[in-house]
């Protein structure tokens, strides 16, 4: 199997990974504090990082096939 020559290195790609790191840094927090609400806000960026990586690749910003 061939590798691609970006390795995932698109918008796309690093938007959605910001916005996992930043919901697993929630959660994190949200742990250390003993606060369930910040854990499951935390909680909700890791399916929207998904989303914005969706959103992101089909207007142009991701790989290309």
């Amino acid at each position: 199997m061939a590798m691609d020559g970006h390795h995932g290195n698109t918008w796309a790609a690093w938007a959605t990974v910001g916005v996992m790191f930043l919901g697993v840094l929630i959660v994190s927090i949200g742990m250390m504090t003993f606060s369930s609400v910040t854990t499951w806000i935390g909680a909700a960026f890791v399916p929207l990082g998904l989303l914005v990586g969706a959103v992101m690749s089909k207007m142009g910003h991701g790989a290309s096939h």
